[in-house]
């Protein structure tokens, strides 16, 4: 399919701004095609106007959708949508950024604008002060501009302060900002059943795509944490609960007296290599990076460690002994790898034969980063988890994790089994309510997957013009994406390089660059960030 964007342009085609759908006859043009929608002001039309361009071997037609009523105000009298028609690929690598474009102060300088800073050194920061955003760029101190393509390693979805956003953020923080949880506050609820009713209609946790929600919503629970790191903590802590009642039902005898509590054995875990799920000790003892872990030794016990998409392992590796199975989808810090679907639903087979919970961290690859709410959203219910972890796009920036899982292992738990002081707080709920409520619009989710086609061909091409640097297929999915380099020394300069001309980006695992722009970027963010590598690789 292919998007469009607001745009001012002479109208090509006039439809009156309440028309539900129009449908165009076949065109012969696949990408040059220009729509115009004129809207007087009396008239004023959608909260969304999504064009889709459908391609099939005998027909392309066009078809326009128009919701809602009021986000045209404000705008002239006529409201245009453009095709995106230059939206075509280059045929040649860029020459623009074979010199870097942004000149750094020496390191000295740095401690007159960070002056003693009483900061523990665990980051190895750059030589420059960050000073304030607008949407997907940053600028620091020194007034330089850089394209964020990292988006704060995949958290700020809207972007840099998202006017939407700062609205809420100022109403609820006038308010009411903490109440802890030994009170209800007004959002926590609210976005909870959003939570629900969303994965509900569009997949996951056992739920097909399009289920007919129940009022209130029912089958799944949510519990609100201030990190995803935090939220693995408590998954990981439910399913040691669960097992332990999975074993006394099984053994008839109770877990927490003698002599069941001297002989429950399900509390073993079981996680991947290249995974990574946070830095406290028990996500610690399941992310499986030696240079992480071995400081920290001994970590929790009893954890196993396998193979991403080995099905023939996953009998001896998921026991009786098993409480815990926790995965990404997609694995992000460790180098955008994917789990191949037929292997989730072995693995989904293989914990229902031995009673232990799935957990999926999607606490990088969901909430519509890949262009499904969940990573999880499109594969089989035969593939979903019993659990599956959230954090880092769910408030744009402000601290938030959540737990999402099924009634059948929420149950376990009751009062003073678990808990936090700031989860959940009136004024996270708030800012996660209304950015999970604008990324889940129709017009949103359909510009992220155009965004990634876009993109990922852009891509395709690096890796066929420098195959002296890249692997020849492009990683991720939606827009989550890594670009794999035959050298494991190349990637971090690949990343100061590219800053050195104006974009961040990341490194993942050993050998990737890792791309996770905010999910509201178009063509000229993508030519931009590309064009940048082009020159990085250039100037290698």
């Amino acid at each position: 399919m292919l998007g469009f964007t607001l745009a001012r342009c002479w109208p090509v085609l006039v439809v009156n701004a309440h028309t539900p759908f129009l449908s165009l006859p076949s065109l012969s043009a696949r990408r040059n095609i220009v729509l115009g929608l004129c809207c007087q002001r009396q008239q004023r039309g959608a909260a969304s106007i999504i064009f889709t361009m459908h391609r099939h071997t005998s027909s392309r037609s066009i078809s326009a959708v128009v919701r809602g009523r009021r986000s045209l105000a404000g705008y002239p009298p006529c409201i245009r949508l453009l095709s995106t028609t230059s939206w075509s690929l280059p045929n040649a690598p860029s020459t623009k950024f074979v010199k870097p474009t942004h000149k750094f102060s020496s390191p000295g300088d740095l401690s007159s604008k960070v002056p003693n800073a009483p900061l523990l050194p665990v980051y190895a920061r750059p030589e420059f002060v960050l000073s304030h955003g607008k949407g997907s760029y940053i600028w620091d101190t020194e007034g330089r501009k850089y394209l964020d393509f990292s988006a704060g390693i995949a958290v700020n979805a809207l972007g840099h302060a998202d006017e939407g956003v700062l609205k809420v953020l100022n109403e609820q923080a006038s308010k009411l900002i903490h109440t802890s949880n030994v009170y209800h506050n007004e959002w926590a609820p609210k976005l909870a059943s959003l939570l629900v009713q969303t994965t509900q209609l569009e997949g996951g946790l056992g739920y097909a795509p399009n289920h007919k929600s129940t009022t209130p919503p029912n089958g799944l629970q949510v519990f609100f944490s201030n990190s995803g790191t935090e939220a693995n903590e408590g998954a990981l802590k439910i399913a040691r609960k669960v097992g332990k009642e999975r074993w006394s039902l099984k053994n008839g005898k109770a877990w927490d007296t003698p002599p069941g509590s001297e002989q429950c054995t399900k509390t073993k875990i079981v996680c991947f290599e290249n995974a990574f799920h946070g830095r406290s000790m028990g996500s610690l003892s399941v992310t499986t990076n030696p240079k992480y872990q071995a400081p920290f030794a001994p970590l929790l016990p009893g954890v196993s460690v396998g193979q991403l998409n080995d099905a023939n392992a996953l009998e001896g590796l998921v026991t009786e002994d098993t409480c815990a199975v926790i995965v990404e989808p997609i694995q992000g810090e460790g180098g955008i790898n994917m789990a191949k679907t037929e292997w989730l639903v072995q693995l989904r087979k293989r914990c229902n034969d031995v009673g232990a919970v799935l957990i999926f961290d999607e606490i990088q690859c969901g909430l519509y980063r890949t262009g499904t709410l969940w990573a999880h959203s499109s594969l089989p219910v035969e593939a979903h988890p019993d659990m599956l972890t959230m954090a880092k796009p769910l408030a744009n920036g402000y601290p938030i994790g959540a737990i999402l899982l099924r009634d059948a292992v929420a149950n376990t738990m009751t009062p003073g089994t678990h808990g936090t002081t700031f989860g959940g707080s009136p004024l996270a709920c708030a800012i996660g309510h209304h950015v999970l409520s604008r990324l889940s619009d129709p017009g949103v989710k359909s510009q992220i997957k155009n965004t990634s086609v876009y993109l990922v061909e852009r891509l395709q091409l690096l890796t066929k013009w420098f195959p002296q640097h890249l692997q020849p297929t492009v990683r991720g999915r939606g827009l989550i994406l890594g670009l794999g380099f035959k050298n494991p020394e190349v990637p971090a300069k690949i990343v100061a390089l590219a800053r050195e001309r104006g974009v961040f980006v990341l490194t993942a695992g050993k050998d990737v660059v890792r791309l996770v722009p905010s999910l509201n970027i178009g063509k000229e963010e993508v030519d931009l960030a590309v064009e940048v590598l082009e020159g990085a690789l250039k100037a290698l």
